[in-house]
């Protein structure tokens, strides 16, 4: 992947002067053997340096830490999400670094961390241990917390009741059957599938591979789509392919992956419903089962166990759930179901 900065506005394709160092950065990345997909990450957020140094009047020479702080201030204003801040912020550290050698310059008047100190002591979540002292902690946005609701039941039977392919009903059972992720799905080939041993080989993020069990219903949806609707034809290996229109027999592109939960979101009423968020719920569904951290976590391909992490942490629909369910046991225990009888139907009124 290369790129071209033109007066008009930067594109991909080919090299002028003004993206030379960029490209080099670009191959050296490609060279390290990061995916493709990585390696257009890394594009797009030296795209937004450029627009940024170039509407400020700056170089790549001017960066430290208080100009930073006015890139920040200049996403924020764009309405941009903490993660995709705190990661181009590590591209520009990165690039500042390929280019000089040296770490970006650090100046009075900016602050490391950002909202909160978390000084040494024991990890509430991993268990006791001390943490690594950071010899430096390098500028970022406060990301906050947020809670991802699995889909319900409801909403998972409704949606699998609209498909009408086998290849769609296949490609969702991966989802919340094994907790694929979009580009996983796209990646499988016909040889990934072991029908004999019944597990599927997955390539995920930085070409790592894993293999995770598969049931006999998804055997089933899959043994279908191939018997019964893929083309006997077709261009590659991809399990995957286009099945009507000139490019029948063609892998599965990504945008025709979103647009399989597009169109459901639009005409049949479950506006809820993304691919991620199926294997949010694949995840969710595991650490209900009460399946351990450890092996979770290589279910779900993670790299970092803090991201398995998210899915542990229970939903609102868990706690009302278990709250009622102690709650019900507490009254009884104490003897207050008897209060109950006089309340005030009208009482909500003052609230």
């Amino acid at each position: 992947m290369r790129l071209i900065i033109k007066s008009s506005g930067p594109h991909f394709g080919e090299k002028e002067p003004i993206a030379t160092d960029f490209n080099r950065f670009l191959s050296a990345l490609s060279i390290r053997g990061l995916s493709a997909a990585t390696s257009r990450a890394y594009a797009y957020d030296l795209l937004a340096m450029y627009r940024w140094l170039s509407a400020a009047n700056l170089n790549v020479n001017d960066l430290d830490q208080t100009t930073l702080l006015d890139f920040i201030a200049h996403k924020k204003n764009l309405n941009a999400k903490p993660r995709s801040i705190n990661r181009e912020l590590i591209t520009i550290r990165q690039f500042y670094k390929f280019l000089t050698g040296k770490d970006l310059r650090s100046t009075p008047g900016t602050l490391a961390v950002s909202g909160h100190y978390k000084g040494r002591g024991n990890d509430k979540n991993l268990g006791i241990h001390r943490l690594k002292r950071h010899r430096s902690i390098n500028l970022r946005v406060k990301t906050p917390r947020t809670l991802i609701e699995p889909l319900t039941q409801e909403q998972v039977c409704a949606f699998l009741g609209s498909l009408r392919r086998y290849r769609d009903i296949a490609i969702v059972h991966l989802m919340l059957l094994c907790g694929l992720r979009s580009q996983e799905i796209l990646n499988l080939q016909t040889y990934d599938i072991d029908t004999i041993d019944q597990y599927v080989r997955v390539s995920g993020k930085g070409e790592k591979q894993r293999q995770l069990p598969i049931p006999a219903i998804l055997l089933r949806s899959i043994g279908d789509y191939m018997r019964l609707e893929r083309p006997t034809y077709c261009t590659d290996s991809s399990l995957f392919v286009i099945l009507q229109g000139p490019r029948r027999g063609q892998a599965m592109s990504r945008a025709g992956l979103r647009s399989l939960f597009r169109y459901r979101r639009e005409h049949h009423g479950i506006p809820s419903a993304n691919a991620h968020r199926f294997r949010h719920t694949f995840g969710a569904d595991m650490a209900r089962n009460g399946v351990r951290l450890p092996i979770l976590q290589r279910m779900m391909g993670h790299s970092n166990s803090v991201t398995t992490l998210g899915y542990i942490n229970l939903s609102m629909h868990d706690i009302n759930k278990e709250y009622k369910r102690a709650s019900e046991a507490i009254r009884k225990k104490y003897k207050l179901d008897a209060d109950l009888v006089g309340l005030d139907p009208e009482l909500h009124k003052f609230f």
